[in-house]
């Protein structure tokens, strides 16, 4: 193995996303001189960034109050919110939660609000690395220092291939771990430091979107809407938005809780049948699809916060699960804890000792707005997992207008990969053909997401064991794994002929870490592949 040349910063975060942006901003504000870098696997900032977004500009506006006169591209002031629900053929409006009031918040593309993080923070100063992904996090005596970033070339053999590089050790006083939900390094380092002890587990949902353009006519900027209910079973958390930005495009997804018990089960699939609904058809026809992506989403909220600070690192943004469920906004609560864990950083290198690790972070944080946001909806979401729809409304109604968040009880999660059912046991689901207009097959679709990969490279994605997945996967649950996911990397071969095997086709993977997630026996393990490799999204995502 080359050895590695090594740089040495004062403060090194690990993603380019709007909680390690703000962080970095914040850091150069209170102390141009301190040395900052920011390294990110996408081969941009922004690519690998996607939400349906509804930005709620509270953080920003402490971040950079003048934003509104220099505003990242397409963001569009929210005009009118609707919240339905949708039965097989209709539509019935409800009252909107007050959660979801987005009165003076704006329609965003979140990886044009990176970008536009990222020119801001360039011009103060901080080293930027895209496409320099982070496979391993340096820890000498117990104390982190810093990631390997930047391996390149190793082959499908684990051998040095001709345009092999060793990556480079980037060091640093203090390091920010900002991977977003599920990051490979924080799913190590729950375990190195113990992390997750104190805390519940953690549950995702699985977010599925597409870009639209549509005719003009039909579009009305700033227009907000939402749904609950069909195509979901009542048993299964889950629902819609749809949002209009710009002049013609329509962000338009679904979510699904990945608590969900049936292996039949598809996300995939159940967000091809929503848009088939006539009160959502009907915005759709006569538009173009212009894009498409997946993510999985923390869903834990308050409850699962793990520990956040260890020595010589800390935890931010959505890897440490600060997204609002209630609200669909995390945004705003990621950028917050950036800025928090900055402060508390510029106070440590500006004083005489430098503790190892940051106690004043988690305890600024705690007597922040955002702690007590996430505190006061703590209740809503595992409301849905224990009691389905139905109760899980009256639950969450009960929880905002007469316990106002402050129920004296916290409701508890369990893990998703748990909830599966047996295939045997499980009723299975007839999706119809996608009609290439309105609904789409996988294939087409990571094909819109400029999704690729080196092919000559580790496979990112690994059974820890391969023998279990013919007796669990295949035998219990009916390889659950090629209908999870959204991208087509998986599929169970050779059934006909008796010898079922799995294929993995990483290639495909949009990095949403679903499988990483829901695999019943945890036998999946993502980890990062070379840098640059994975989606690139488009401006309007």
């Amino acid at each position: 193995m080359s050895e590695r040349e090594s740089m040495e910063f004062d403060v090194l975060i690990v993603g380019a996303g709007p909680s390690g942006l703000a962080a970095a901003i914040r850091l150069k504000q209170l102390s141009p001189e301190t040395n900052v870098c920011i390294v990110e696997k996408g081969s941009e900032v922004g690519a690998h960034i996607l939400s349906g977004a509804v930005l709620e500009p509270r953080a920003l506006d402490e971040l950079l109050p003048d934003w509104r006169e220099d505003p990242p591209a397409l963001a569009t002031p929210a005009t009118e919110d609707h919240f339905v629900l949708l039965t097989e053929t209709k539509a019935f409006r409800l009252p909107t939660p007050p959660q979801m009031d987005n009165h003076g918040n704006y329609i965003v593309s979140l990886g044009n609000v990176a970008r536009w993080l990222g020119a801001k923070a360039e011009a103060l100063g901080v080293e930027i690395y895209p496409g320099f992904a982070a496979s391993e996090t340096i820890i000498e005596d117990g104390v982190v220092k810093g990631v390997v970033a930047g391996v390149m070339g190793i082959n499908k053999e684990g051998e040095e291939g001709p345009n092999y590089q060793p990556g480079m050790e980037l060091r640093a006083t203090y390091t920010l771990f900002a991977e977003g939900c599920r990051g490979s390094l924080t799913k190590k380092l729950f375990e190195t430091f113990n992390l997750r002890a104190d805390c519940q587990p953690q549950t995702y949902g699985i977010g599925i979107k597409e870009l639209w353009q549509i005719p003009k006519d039909k579009h009305k900027p700033g227009r907000i809407w939402h749904s609950t209910g069909w195509p979901m079973k009542t048993d299964t958390y889950g629902g819609s938005w749809m949002y209009m930005l710009g002049e013609d495009l329509v962000s338009i997804g679904f979510v699904v809780g990945l608590d969900y018990s049936n292996p039949w089960l598809s996300p995939f699939e159940e967000f091809q049948r929503f848009k088939q609904h006539p009160e959502v058809k009907k915005w759709l026809e006569g538009g173009k699809r212009i894009a498409y992506g997946a993510r999985a989403l923390n869903e834990g909220g308050f409850q699962s916060i793990p520990k956040l600070v260890f020595p010589g690192g800390m935890l931010i943004g959505d890897t440490a699960g600060f997204l609002n469920v209630p609200k669909i906004k995390g945004t705003h609560t990621a950028m917050k804890s950036g800025m928090v864990a900055a402060e508390a950083v510029h106070a440590a290198l500006a004083g005489e000792q430098r503790p190892e690790v940051l106690d004043s972070y988690p305890e600024a944080l705690k007597q922040s707005w955002l702690w007590e946001e996430l505190h006061g909806v703590r209740n809503i979401r595992p409301g849905f997992a224990k009691w389905g729809m139905w109760g899980g409304l009256i639950n969450a109604a009960l929880d905002t207008y007469v316990f106002r968040g402050k129920a004296p009880w916290t409701l508890s999660h369990h893990h998703d990969h748990s909830q599966l059912k047996k295939a045997a046991d499980s009723p299975k689901i007839a999706y119809p053909k996608p009609d290439g207009v309105i609904s789409f097959d996988r294939l087409s679709s990571v094909f819109l997401s400029n999704t690729n990969h080196e092919e000559d490279q580790p496979a990112h994605l690994k059974l820890k064991q391969p023998e279990k997945w013919l007796a669990d996967n295949w035998q219990q649950f009916a390889s659950p794994e090629s209908r999870y996911c959204p991208a087509g990397v998986y599929e169970a071969v050779g059934v006909e002929e008796g010898n079922p095997r799995l294929v993995i086709n990483a290639q495909n993977c949009v990095h949403c870490k679903t499988c990483d997630i829901k695999d019943p026996t945890q036998n999946i393990d993502w980890c990062t592949p070379e840098g640059a490799g994975g989606p690139n999204y488009i401006g309007g995502m």
